[in-house]
């Protein structure tokens, strides 16, 4: 189901690989094929896969696996497909609360940044642990808290003083809202899965200036939505303001800021 907090549709694809890519995601993506490889799968169901970072990462770790790649937004997977080069890997739209394969058909499912989407994730989880082989491994991560992850918390509060009245509260209701481990230690076990372990990762964020980050969240991700529907005319002027907001504690030059996520390995029974 594709709801506003989803929606990856129009330019965002684009601005969202462009810009936040490099400094969100593919530091996590390198940890996670790392922490894949260790698992020896030889067939991996990817969901959320986005614009194929993680996927990248997986072929580059793992070349010999077979991988199947899928994501609820076409538009992603057409970004995703352009980047993967070789191992075995084939993209798939599919929505991870729905998943269209057999039981007991992967040895491994990944999702970077996905959980957080999902409408009902007991559900999802066990969708994930039909599709897993006996003993089979579900590896992700989710973002920890605004409070540890200072560029978001400063783009949200920038974007929030514009519409005082009705602030946008995409990144810590979504993205950032699904931080407490207990909780998803819960909902795994709910699922039916055991033997869980959750580590919190702290990584550096990278970016070429202040203007990268705030650009990639007021224009590529859910949160223009938001701002649209309040005034699709204060764009970039939202841009602007968590250009500056971002800019006022790390500097015009290249910035640098510690993120951190949960990451989260679970055994199917």
């Amino acid at each position: 189901m594709v709801t506003q907090d989803s929606a990856f549709s129009g330019s965002i694809p684009e601005i969202y690989d462009t810009c936040l890519g490099p400094m969100l995601f593919e530091p996590y993506a390198a940890d996670l094929a790392r922490r894949a490889a260790a698992l020896q799968p030889a067939r991996i169901l990817e969901t959320a896969a986005g614009t194929g970072i993680v996927t990248a990462a997986l072929v580059k770790e793992i070349p010999d696996a077979d991988i199947v790649a899928t994501d609820l937004n076409p538009a992603m997977l057409a970004i995703a497909s352009g980047r993967v080069q070789g191992g075995r890997t084939q993209f798939q739209s599919a929505d991870a609360q729905q998943l269209p394969f057999a039981d007991d058909e992967f040895d491994l499912v990944v999702c970077q940044y996905g959980v957080m989407f999902f409408s009902d994730k007991v559900g999802a989880y066990g969708e994930v642990q039909r599709v897993l082989k006996p003993g089979g491994a579900f590896l992700f991560n989710a973002w920890g808290s605004l409070g540890e992850n200072r560029i978001p918390q400063l783009v949200e509060k920038a974007v929030a003083g514009l519409f005082p009245g009705n602030p946008p509260g995409f990144l810590g209701r979504t993205p950032h809202g699904y931080h407490n481990g207990a909780t998803i230690a819960e909902d795994l076990a709910a699922a039916g899965f055991h033997d869980i372990e959750i580590e919190k990762v702290a990584l550096p964020s990278r970016a070429a200036s202040a203007r990268q980050p705030a650009v990639g969240f007021a224009h590529g991700s859910p949160l223009r939505m938001e701002i649209e529907a309040r005034d699709a005319s204060r764009l970039d002027e939202a841009a602007d303001a968590a250009a500056k907001a971002v800019e006022a504690v790390f500097g015009s030059g290249p910035i640098e800021a510690v993120m951190t996520a949960n990451v989260v390995l679970a055994r199917a029974p």
